[in-house]
């Protein structure tokens, strides 16, 4: 399957985050989130952000995984789907997805701002959790990504792949958020109210087809 013309990058976070995402005006990485006191529900495993603080890029061997904050290149993630699942032990949350909010942005407009602010940024052909990714940083080599995978929706055969990366170093302007993606009414309007308190106003849109 060939690159799509437009690619989109997606983060996931719980609906109660937002407020603090806004007022820190973006995302920031794990490296520097554990610096500072919780605000919010923590959603992901604290053994795999603690394994990605420690896990080098190829591509940028004095940057970690954990140094930059991720997205994947698809909605209805294979990570979204252990949360909807909410059975597995190393997770300490278990909410379930509907609090769940995506954040959409642009895949090129991101690699713009990154170069123009001097931050490095990377995508790798699998899971950045593991230990035995790859990774790139030259957008011309997008066709490695198995686009097929990223994209499918039964992918029990294709787990490493689909879970493909995106990572920014440090941080991501909220600026660059295009769209809000929710599951439900309820969380559309917690999403709605949030959002009030930025300068940047990104749609918010209820997507079912995005969750399981």
């Amino acid at each position: 399957m060939p690159v799509p013309p437009n690619p989109k990058i997606y983060h996931i976070v719980h609906v109660d985050r937002l407020s603090s995402i806004i007022e820190d005006d973006g995302l920031l990485c794990d490296a520097k989130i554990v610096q500072r006191p919780s605000n919010g529900t923590t959603i992901g495993m604290n053994h795999i952000k603690e394994r990605r603080l420690k896990l080098p890029l190829g591509s940028h061997p004095d940057l970690f995984v954990g140094g930059c904050v991720p997205f994947y290149f698809c909605p209805r993630s294979v990570m979204l789907y252990v949360i909807h699942r909410a059975n597995a032990l190393e997770l300490p949350y278990r909410g379930g997805q509907g609090p769940i909010v995506h954040l959409e942005a642009d895949l090129q407009q991101t690699v713009a701002w990154a170069e123009e602010h001097g931050l490095r940024w990377a995508f790798t052909l699998s899971n950045a959790s593991s230990g035995y990714f790859e990774d790139r940083c030259n957008l011309a080599q997008l066709n490695e990504i198995n686009w097929r995978a990223v994209q499918a929706e039964i992918w029990r055969q294709d787990k490493e792949a689909k879970q493909a990366e995106f990572l920014i170093e440090q941080r991501f302007p909220w600026k660059l958020v295009s769209r809000i993606g929710v599951q439900s009414k309820q969380i559309y309007y917690q999403a709605s109210v949030a959002r009030k308190a930025g300068i940047h106003k990104p749609l918010v849109e209820i997507k079912p087809e995005w969750y399981y």
